[in-house]
């Protein structure tokens, strides 16, 4: 069957960048980083659907899935809909809970704004917010990079999913799934104590706190995420 130390990881991206912002971390580890992309109707189990197919293409059973933020959520989504897959969890930078509905309704502001102008300097400046005070300059070039080479369409799509989405709190809570959360100090969008609060309900988790960094945490501190994911799977 495998384990936690030997299965494969999968880590999916944030919103609204794509697996680049997973390239320091895969400079340490071997993973899986599929892109998300619109198909068919906005929900995250249509995305996790997707995802299962790439790895079926891999051959890959059982993995461990992972994500920072969308991409937790998304992780989760693969949970609700292959728990028999799921061998493990690596939650890092997201939250368990559905939207509010002042959120809900900010996420389907912007896509429609997305469906009506299209990409634009717009999106990048409100993605500035997803690193900490802290970030180097390249850090913030290479995100601000990779946000304006999105298809607007697939974060029109991945908003809408996002708005929709349960909340997860009692499914994480009934699964003894070994996880690892792990979130940024100065994450301001997710903060630490949305972290504890899913390692409270996850009964078999090791919570990491990563110093000096924000929202994309393993973007600013890939080698830390790397070391975290590394030390959590050798415990096994």
């Amino acid at each position: 069957m495998g384990s936690v130390d030997s299965l494969p990881l999968v880590l999916l991206h944030a919103f609204p960048v794509d697996s680049r912002m997973w390239d320091g971390v895969r400079e340490h580890i071997e993973v899986i980083t599929p892109d998300q992309r619109a198909s068919g109707r906005p929900d995250l189990e249509t995305a996790a659907r997707e995802v299962l197919r790439g790895l079926d293409e891999r051959g890959v059973d059982r993995f461990v899935a992972g994500g920072c933020s969308m991409g937790g959520y998304l992780a989760m989504a693969l949970l609700r809909i292959a728990e028999e897959r799921v061998a493990g969890l690596v939650l890092a930078d997201t939250r368990s809970g559905a939207d509010t509905d002042e959120a809900r309704a900010n996420r389907l502001a912007m896509a429609d704004r997305l469906d009506a102008e299209g990409m634009g300097e717009w999106v990048a400046d409100g993605a500035a917010h997803l690193l900490g005070p802290n970030a180097d300059a390249a850090a913030v070039a290479f995100v601000r990079r990779i946000v304006l080479e999105q298809d607007p369409a697939n974060l029109a799509w991945a908003q809408r999913a996002m708005a929709a989405r349960p909340d997860s709190g009692e499914m994480l809570a009934n699964t003894d799934l070994p996880a690892l959360v792990v979130v940024g100090e100065l994450d301001a969008l997710t903060p630490p104590a949305q972290a504890r609060q899913i390692a409270n309900y996850l009964g078999s988790s090791t919570l990491i706190e990563l110093a000096g960094v924000g929202h994309l945490a393993p973007v600013e501190a890939p080698t830390a995420f790397a070391s975290a994911v590394l030390a959590w799977r050798a415990s096994f």
